[in-house]
């Protein structure tokens, strides 16, 4: 057994040098430039026999298909990794390619029995990356990340750190009457109060090589990357600022791990001091008709938004760095495990599957629909509600793939949902790690993961349909990953 701790890193570019459809909308978007370009950074770690990679993908979600491509061709060109614990994980911007092989439980494949003019009917114009083409490019670029990582495994050190940096805010909004909104207008007087909380915490990871030079940093943040969502462009959000400001200071090549926590809830977005954007936003679900000005924090759904939060989280982590670097460690114990949690699929009754049919034969025979992305939204829940319903009749359990690693005193578990934050806040408080980096939209995406409160307020991220359990996987998830963190650890942390 070889006891020596090895670390390895790689950033490659997913940014292709061709248009792209994308991701993360209902508006249909072209990208016409690149803000700043889309990456996969992995870091792979050896020492006492066991092993971990994680590669972290400035895209909207990694697709049970996308992981599985990526392993497969890993296992063809890399005798001694073990693929099945290779970790690929999404900062969730939506400023990125869009990319697909049919889900299993698909809305848009009833759209498409539905609806004459479904969404992604349209012909893709000649200069743009086809979906598919996509999911080949980003297939090929992820898998030369994580085997140029591990082929570039050092001798390393690494030091802990946490900081804090207000980033995350819910973005629920519940009324009076009970029900929830995402995104909600605030500024009325059925405005009771936001649903959640938010974790301003950064759990922080840093290694150094030789003459104890910074080599990477692994920083984890519960909140998606969707400053600037709506864009055109292809960027990276918020990660593209956070890593040019610490190449700055650290080195112009720097590789930095970004990692989203639970956040299924959260966003940059400051709902009660909401501050318009500068330019018109194309989504159904974001409507203020009478915006105020407010002295606060830049529009969030803008380029100064975006550069405020990389800049408080890149000072974070250099005033964090110090202390972290006086405790480094090369002789670290690590554990990996793989699970495979069979959670229950959320249910939708007969008379919901019916409203479902009904909603959508009663549009097709509206005279004076748009037929645009509005449609679209309103459309796909009840196409979601119906795929819910067909799936279930052969499907009672859903299994999703975790992981459980213990590395020095830190634990890191992953799941492949938008988790909401409450089920991140139950597993950090009763972990017996000394941290807890909680990874989600990891090894799959299988849609928003929302608590009993929120499926009670209703609203998409907490409708039957978006996600493929509800409030009883979520608690079985917590239990379940709580027992595999706590094994690794003795009681004596306690």
């Amino acid at each position: 057994m070889n006891n020596k701790l090895l670390i390895g890193f790689s950033e490659i570019s997913l940014t292709p040098d061709r248009r792209v459809s994308l991701s993360g909308q209902f508006a249909p978007r072209l990208s016409d430039s690149v803000e700043t370009p889309v990456t996969a950074t992995a870091m792979a770690v050896t020492t006492g026999g066991d092993q971990f990679v994680l590669c972290s993908c400035d895209l909207v979600a990694v697709s049970t298909a996308l992981q599985a491509e990526v392993r497969r061709q890993l296992r063809d060109t890399v005798d001694d990794l073990d693929t099945d614990k290779v970790i690929l994980c999404a900062t969730h911007t939506h400023t990125s390619l869009l990319y697909h092989r049919e889900a299993a439980v698909s809305s848009l494949a009833v759209l498409r029995r539905y609806l004459p003019h479904p969404p992604e009917a349209a012909p893709v114009p000649d200069d743009v990356m086809t979906p598919q083409e996509a999911f080949d490019f980003l297939a090929e670029r992820i898998t030369a990340a994580v085997r140029t990582a591990w082929q570039a495994r050092r001798p390393a050190s690494v030091g802990f750190g946490f900081g804090r940096a207000v980033v995350g805010l819910c973005r629920r909004a519940v009324f009076n009457d009970g029900s929830a909104a995402m995104w909600g207008d605030t500024n009325q007087a059925v405005f009771d109060h936001l649903e959640g909380g938010n974790d301003s915490g950064i759990e922080l990871m840093y290694i150094y090589g030789d003459q104890r030079r910074p080599a990477g940093i692994v920083a984890n943040i519960a909140c998606p990357a969707q400053c600037v969502q709506h864009r055109h462009f292809i960027s990276s959000d918020y990660w593209g600022e956070v890593r040019a400001r610490l190449r700055e200071r650290l080195g112009a090549h720097l590789p930095v791990v970004g990692l989203c926590g639970a956040a299924g809830d959260q966003c940059p977005v400051d709902l009660v001091r909401w501050v318009e954007p500068e330019t018109p936003l194309d989504d159904p679900n974001i409507t203020r008709p009478h915006p105020i000005r407010r002295r606060a924090d830049p529009s969030m759904f803008d380029l100064p938004g975006k550069r405020t939060v990389g800049r408080r989280i890149a000072d974070e982590i250099l005033a964090v760095q110090e202390g972290a670097a006086a405790n480094l460690s090369d002789d670290l114990p690590l554990t990996h495990q793989v699970l495979t949690l069979d959670l229950p699929v959320r249910r939708v009754t007969p008379s919901e599957y019916q409203e479902a049919r009904q909603a959508l034969e009663s549009y097709l025979r509206e005279q004076n629909k748009s037929g645009d992305f509005n449609d679209d939204a309103r459309m796909h829940v009840h196409a979601g509600t119906i795929a819910r319903y067909e799936y279930q009749f052969d499907h009672d359990l859903r299994p999703v793939e975790t992981h459980v690693i213990r590395f020095g005193d830190i634990a890191i578990a992953t799941n492949p949902f938008e988790l909401f934050l409450d089920y991140g806040n139950q597993m950090r408080a009763r972990s017996l790690a000394a941290q807890t980096f909680i990874v989600q939209l990891a090894c799959g995406s299988e849609g928003y993961l929302p608590t009993a409160r929120a499926e009670r307020g209703g609203h998409y991220s907490a409708y039957v349909s978006s996600g493929i359990t509800g409030h009883a996987g979520g608690d079985l998830l917590v239990r379940h990953t709580l027992a595999a963190i706590n094994a690794l650890f003795p009681l004596t942390n306690a």
